[in-house]
């Protein structure tokens, strides 16, 4: 679990602390040791002052202007779902907890958002394979800004490795 601490301001523009909880995981029976704390998304550009009341979102990559704040946990790569786990129930329960994210991955974990993102390794490694074959391996206190390209996140270690990220959405445009 983490804790999230939101500020905000009461009707007269005064700062103050509006929420004080720690944030459940989101986990899968298809990634055993896979877990995302979703800690802050918003889909609109933000004015103040502002209650810091959460807004609701349709899908886990952030739309243009919108942002999402998570920590991911990564297992090591070949954590594969126990043998009485039922895929399709699992699959499902993943489309509803992480909207967006099945949908944009292909069948080997390559996967393309209209998003910048800026992530920081802070427990670890993690390989950042591209589209174009490359692979770069960050590891703890590594930051990378992965600016809306084909990619996926490999875990080639022994140990879990933990991501903190902040992803906002980018408009895409064809190639010049």
């Amino acid at each position: 679990m983490t804790r999230r601490i939101v500020t905000g301001h009461d009707t007269e523009g005064t700062s103050r602390v509006v929420d004080d909880r720690t944030v459940d995981p989101v986990t899968s029976e298809l990634m055993p040791g896979f877990a995302a704390h979703r800690l802050w998304s918003r889909d609109d550009v933000p004015t103040f002052p502002d209650d810091g009341s959460p807004r609701p979102v349709a899908t886990y990559f952030p739309p243009v202007g919108g942002s999402r704040f998570v920590v991911i946990t990564h297992p090591p790569e070949g954590a594969t779902p126990a043998p009485d786990v039922d895929l399709a129930a699992a699959a499902a329960t993943f489309e509803v907890d992480m909207p967006g994210v099945t949908a944009a991955s292909e069948p080997d974990g390559m996967h393309t958002s209209d998003t910048i993102d800026y992530l920081m390794v802070v427990r670890g490694e993690a390989t950042l394979e591209l589209g174009d074959g490359s692979a770069t391996v960050l590891r703890e206190g590594d930051v990378i800004v992965q600016n809306g390209t084909r990619h996926a996140w490999r875990n080639y270690g022994s140990e879990p490795c933990t991501l903190v990220a902040v992803s906002i959405g980018a408009e895409r445009t064809a190639p010049q």
